[in-house]
């Protein structure tokens, strides 16, 4: 079979990672790859065009994991003022373009991932071909899943927004944080109290109910932070600075995660395993480790040791959309 070569690419807030790829070196052995930083381009044709120009590779297809919603092969890029569409690009390059959402993007590299990308919370028992849960708390709460596809012989990935449907509280501190959150937000999703966005509604929350005292020094830090997560997070993590209010708020914050990770494996019956993406779980692998996480989402009677034999892993490699994308595009080129 003839070599042919696909762009692939990550286009996320601020940053797009892209590489090139081969049909015979396949998705671990890149041609070709970079990092650039959004702010120094007008538009995405510019960064291709860029690219494509000072490598000089004969590309076939582009295949892209984008943060931002696909719709009539368009893509409103989240946090940036660009609109990508793939009938443009395919006019412009002369090649088949593919636009997935970034969470699909990172689906399709669940099935490729390698051990040394993964770290597991719970060994269970994969079931061969059986749907895959994908759940993603970073900045937002990402869901996506995948089934097994007889005729190309892989995964299809399906994307979702399951991360903002209504939260439901399983315990009397979570029903009294919902109705809490609701005096100040008319509806309350699983994004609004499971991803970045999320985490200071439930520091807040502890804060303001008298749950546990804000010391002074967080209460600057916090206040003057252009994002709180990550000294939240942090304080928690520190177990010499022993602050109460930021290790509840991860707690909670780690058990409703749990929870809505084994919502997603009920609803897709996800026998080939529930998988943790986005950047926040590799942040915190050691208190996910600790029970409450896999105890909340097994938390699941009638169907507990259903859930129970559903293994459960962390992605940590930190290009897997990239990965994803280039496995969907290789895949598009190989059926051609």
């Amino acid at each position: 079979m003839q070599e042919r070569y696909l762009l692939a690419g990550d286009i996320g807030g601020t940053k797009t990672n892209l590489a090139i790829y081969s049909t015979q070196k396949g998705v671990y052995t890149p041609l070709h790859e970079t990092r650039l930083e959004n702010d120094r381009f007008h538009n995405f044709e510019e960064i291709v065009s860029d690219y494509l120009r000072d490598i000089n590779f004969p590309i076939q297809a582009i295949s892209l994991g984008i943060a931002g919603p696909v719709r009539d092969k368009r893509v409103e890029v989240t946090n940036l003022p660009w609109i990508i569409d793939a009938s443009q690009l395919e006019e412009t390059f002369s090649c088949k373009v593919s636009l997935l959402n970034d969470l699909e993007a990172l689906a399709y590299a669940v099935p490729i991932l390698q051990d040394s990308d993964l770290e597991a919370l719970h060994a269970g028992k994969v079931v061969e071909q059986g749907a895959i849960a994908v759940v993603a708390p970073g900045t937002g709460l990402g869901e996506a899943f995948l089934t097994w596809d007889e005729d190309s012989n892989f995964y299809q990935a399906h994307p979702s927004e399951g991360g903002h449907t209504d939260f439901a509280p399983r315990t009397p501190l979570q029903i009294e944080m919902l109705v809490h959150l609701l005096t100040r937000i008319p509806r309350v999703g699983y994004e609004q109290v499971a991803a970045g966005v999320g985490l200071p509604n439930v520091y807040c929350f502890l804060r303001d109910t008298g749950k546990a005292e804000e010391p002074d020094w967080l209460a600057k830090a916090v206040k003057e932070a252009d994002d709180p997560v990550p000294i939240i997070i942090n304080t928690a993590l520190n177990e010499s600075k022993d602050v109460p209010l930021c290790t509840m708020t991860l707690e909670v914050f780690i058990e409703i995660i749990g929870a809505e990770a084994g919502n997603l494996a009920l609803k897709v019956m996800s026998t080939g395993g529930i998988y943790l993406g986005g950047g926040i779980p590799p942040r915190i692998i050691d208190w996910l480790k600790r029970g409450s996480f896999i105890k909340a989402l097994q938390d699941k009677d009638p169907h507990k040791e259903l859930v129970a034999q559903m293994p459960v892993k962390v992605i940590l490699n930190p290009k897997a959309n990239l990965l994803g994308a280039a496995q969907y595009g290789l895949q598009q080129l190989a059926n051609e």
